[in-house]
């Protein structure tokens, strides 16, 4: 019983260690840097990159604020990927103004699949641009994304994640979930590490890369979250990603519980599938590089799994010693507490503190605010349930909300 409560003790340490470092981190964005120096001053060419699979409802309104962008119209062109389309997606795409490229691929319909097979294209022509920017489908973009980012390039920075917003936070308490969820990733993680000097994380929509970093491989992902892969590849190298929190994207997210469970289950498959891929290659990084940047890549990819796991464990424990008379009624409680009280409050608490420094309106996020506990706690569930069970088949989230830029501008 005695060696029991010594590994509880040292789980807790564990935990406690892993979250004041968490917590050390977010303070950081509250502290305004200054700009980094332009290195060259350039109006750089971008691609702008939409891979959209049955997209019909929603391409339209995204290629639109891309047309209306406060950038040289002669220095952007605006590419979809119709990606295995049974709809209108490419026709549309066509008459709003877009260069449609058609995919089919039955076997091979995510994301990453047909981003490397344009890529690949545009490889091979040796197209003419410095950096690319992807989008999703449904998205929509703040005027100032490109010019944004073209300062970012012309600072020196070669991958970059712009700032995700949501376009429907008030549909639903899902959809005020995810948006509560992206606000604080947004300030406590992006923003956090770039002002310490660490790696931000590409996050699935609205970032640039610089054309060169890919030429030598291509799009080289597999895992069913491309945008992470593709980061901790980058951090591994010893590259730095950066930080445009003026260069905005809207993002639709689902307003149901089943598609919104869906979606989470694929993030859940993917950040397992990036653990087993790549933490030897972070550990080895960390070894070799001596850099915080690559601990914190490393925290990052055993800070969501390994961590559920090692608190669950810390859990039983406790039940364990408890039943075995090592610990009292009261220090089982109180052990409880200490994980459940954390979980289930301390996230709204968290979350009022990002929409008032984000200048979100609270009101109309109440009912999500309230429930947002229970959002994140359907999320542990998922990662319980993906531990042993993994669906690797991807599944397409429905877009149908026909808002325009000016509707969130």
């Amino acid at each position: 019983m005695e060696y029991l409560y010594i590994l509880q003790q040292a789980l807790v340490w564990i935990i406690t260690i892993f979250w004041l470092y968490q917590l050390v981190v977010s303070i950081c964005s509250l502290v305004n840097l200054k700009e980094k120096k332009i290195i060259e001053e350039k109006t750089n060419k971008f691609m702008a990159i939409i891979p959209a699979h049955n997209e019909e409802s929603v391409i339209k309104n995204l290629i639109l604020s891309l047309k209306k962008q406060d950038y040289p119209e002669d220095a952007y062109d605006i590419y979809v990927i119709a990606d295995n389309c049974t709809d209108n997606t490419a026709v549309i795409a066509k008459e709003t103004g877009a260069i449609v490229y058609e995919r089919t691929d039955p076997s091979h319909k995510t994301k990453g699949a047909a981003l490397k097979w344009f890529l690949d294209k545009k490889i091979e022509e040796n197209a003419p641009y410095d950096a690319f920017c992807i989008f999703d489908a449904d998205n929509i973009v703040d005027e100032n994304f490109l010019k944004n980012m073209n300062k970012k390039l012309c600072q020196g920075e070669e991958v970059v994640q712009g700032y995700r917003d949501i376009k429907n936070p008030t549909d639903s308490w899902i959809t005020a979930g995810y948006a509560i969820f992206y606000w604080t990733m947004n300030r406590f993680y992006h923003l956090a590490r770039y002002n310490l000097g660490l790696s931000p994380l590409i996050n699935g929509t609205g970032f640039m890369v610089k054309f060169d970093i890919i030429k030598p491989t291509g799009w080289d992902t597999h895992t069913l979250t491309e945008d992470i892969e593709f980061s901790l590849k980058q951090i591994i190298k010893g590259k730095k990603l950066g930080w445009a929190k003026d260069a905005i994207v809207y993002d639709e997210q689902p307003v149901g519980f089943k598609q919104s469970w869906s979606q989470r289950t694929r993030w859940t498959v993917g950040h397992i599938q990036c653990m087993e891929n790549y933490t030897k290659d972070l550990a080895t990084a960390v070894r070799k590089n001596k850099t915080l940047m690559n601990f914190d890549g490393l925290l990052y990819i055993v800070g969501s799994i390994p961590m559920f796991i090692i608190t669950l464990v810390l859990l039983l424990l406790n039940l364990i010693l408890f039943l075995g008379n090592g610990i009292t009624t009261v220090d089982l409680v109180f052990n409880y507490l200490r994980y459940i009280i954390p979980t289930f409050l301390l996230p709204i608490f968290t979350a009022i503190i990002i929409m008032k420094i984000e200048g979100k309106p609270i009101r109309p996020m109440m009912k999500g605010l309230i429930l947002y506990p229970l959002f994140l706690g359907s999320w542990l569930i998922i990662n319980f349930k993906c531990l042993f069970k993994r669906e690797t088949k991807w599944e397409k989230i429905e877009h149908v909300r026909d808002i325009k830029i000016n509707d969130v501008a």
